[in-house]
């Protein structure tokens, strides 16, 4: 395939706003190959491990226990390469593998999704040194496959602490304990993940991580009364894992200027792709709940927001790769049960999920240009059901 038909630099907004990124087109083999090869680099050898959410929340947990451990990388690396994204003409390298000529910490960082999840405990079984401590942090499995790795892990490790704040089903939490793990999840309309582990590891942090933490939760949990909480949350997604953790690790919720540059520049096209998918969604009567519904690559909460103030109970994006956001409001409260329906999960009122509905590339392609059709009909037919099973419960 020509690289020029899968460059987001080559492409106009609309364009690029209707497909996925390049990596949706790499075979899931080389992903996997790639992520091998750099989780085996960050588990051997490593005093801890963490296997955590790439998100603001799960790498938050990261910087406290570097923090805990003394494990905290240089930051000087890292803020040389935000400069030189902000001037290309500093740019000697290639931005995809910036994080390979930077040393490994004591405490190995795998990010995983919670589909991912049992993948990453069996290479932590595998590469981990014996007497090794391991620690899962904003993951919540799907189901109890995920028991089956945990026991490998907790047979090769001295220690294995969960930190989560997800609706978790009663039978895996059981499950995942009895495995011999020592699981703490907190409330998840009160507390972040970073919440869960900054009371659990019960260290003096300094005050800049405990600040973090804070700031984490206001994205997290959605408050947004913390204007910083936005700079965390873009930062974390178009950061690479490690520079992230390194960064928030030193300075906490107060980034330092090269950051605050790299995100305003970034901001730009942001807000024309949120603009994009907001002038896309339409709005739909599903019994007692309008549903904004919209399709593109853009950032999930803003268009959510955006939706709410046009009059949506809950908004759904279906993202070009194939997964869709379902976001909700204090009137409705159950994005978890809509997503648990078609292949997800999440919060009542933050879910994600990714239908089966994509057989081969010509369902792709129907995906892209139709804006999603197929994946917005499976999940309104779950907001239908939840009417359904509400009917049933009060018979």
């Amino acid at each position: 395939m020509d690289d020029d038909l899968i460059d987001d630099d080559g492409r106009s907004l609309s364009r690029k706003s209707r497909l996925p990124g390049a990596g949706f087109f790499y075979p899931d083999s080389l992903d996997e190959e790639y992520a091998d090869r750099r989780a085996r680099e960050a588990i051997e050898g490593a005093e801890a491990v963490v296997v955590a959410d790439g998100d603001a929340d799960g790498l938050a947990c990261v910087a406290l226990l570097r923090e805990r451990y003394d494990a905290a990388l240089d930051v000087a690396p890292f803020e040389a390469s935000l400069a030189a994204r902000l001037d290309p003409g500093l740019d000697d390298g290639d931005d995809d593998d910036e994080d390979e000529d930077t040393e490994d910490s004591p405490v190995g960082l795998v990010t995983a999704s919670p589909h991912s999840l049992s993948e990453a405990l069996d290479r932590v079984a595998e590469y981990a040194d014996a007497g090794v401590d391991v620690y899962v942090c904003d993951l919540c499995p799907d189901d109890e496959s995920v028991v089956e790795a945990a026991d490998a892990v907790t047979d090769r490790a001295a220690t294995v602490r969960w930190f989560d704040h997800h609706q978790w089903d009663d039978d895996v939490a059981s499950a995942v304990r009895a495995a011999g793990v020592d699981l703490v999840i907190g409330e998840s309309d009160e507390e972040c993940t970073a919440d869960v582990a900054l009371r659990s590891l019960a260290d003096d942090f300094p005050d800049h991580l405990v600040d973090l933490a804070a700031v984490t939760r206001d994205h997290d949990l959605w408050i947004k009364e913390d204007p910083r909480s936005d700079d965390l949350a873009d930062y974390a997604h178009w950061a690479s894992a490690e520079e992230y953790v390194t960064v928030v690790g030193r300075y906490g919720p107060a980034l330092p200027e090269p950051v605050v540059d790299y995100l305003e520049d970034r901001r730009v096209e942001k807000e024309r792709l949120i603009e994009a998918a907001v002038d896309r969604a339409e709005l739909h009567d599903v019994g007692p709940w309008t549903v904004g519904v919209t399709y593109g690559r853009c950032s999930q909460n803003e268009v959510a927001e955006a939706l709410r103030e046009d009059g949506a109970d809950a908004a759904v994006i279906v993202k070009p790769a194939g997964s869709a956001s379902i976001r909700g409001s204090e009137g409705f409260e159950r994005a978890h049960e809509v997503a648990a329906q078609v292949n997800g999960g999440g919060h009542p009122r933050a879910a994600g999920c990714k239908p089966d509905v994509y057989d081969d590339m010509l369902d792709y392609a129907h995906h892209w240009t139709t804006e999603g059709q197929a994946t917005k009909r499976v999940i309104l037919a779950a907001f239908e059901r939840l009417i359904e099973d509400d009917g049933t419960a009060d018979e």
